[in-house]
């Protein structure tokens, strides 16, 4: 079982940024993985992916030019640098790992994921 835990949520001013960083109890390097956010009242979303291989990305419309998903190998984690946001921003934002080595834009369905962190909370005030 790969348990999943996110770091880096907070409250910030609309403009600003956040690093959030999604770590695990063995190495994240093998696997597919993803950002899923969910604000309240509203359904689960993609944010952002990236392959095994960290040579291919994927992002939502929303975010495109905002946010940065990376990978730190020698941390073993997945980080997304969130700049410029925006109080629709405002969500629990949950990391996903895909065991099954999935790719391309099927990255961006959250039902291939099969592991998932917590959730932090990021807030964007306006």
């Amino acid at each position: 079982q790969l348990q999943l835990v996110e770091s880096g949520g907070g409250l910030v001013q609309a403009g600003g940024s956040l690093r959030l960083s999604c770590a695990a109890s063995r190495t994240l390097n093998s696997y597919p993985m993803g950002w899923f956010r969910q604000a309240p009242g509203k359904e689960r979303e993609f944010v952002a992916a990236i392959s095994r291989s960290a040579l291919s990305t994927y992002y939502t419309d929303s975010v495109k030019g905002r946010f940065t998903i990376s990978r730190d190998i020698a941390k073993s984690t997945v980080e997304l640098q969130m700049n410029s946001l925006k109080p629709e921003d405002t969500a629990v934002y949950y990391c996903a790992a895909d065991a099954h080595q999935n790719t391309g834009v099927t990255l961006t369905n959250a039902l291939v994921y099969d592991y998932w962190g917590q959730g932090t909370q990021v807030t964007v005030s306006s």
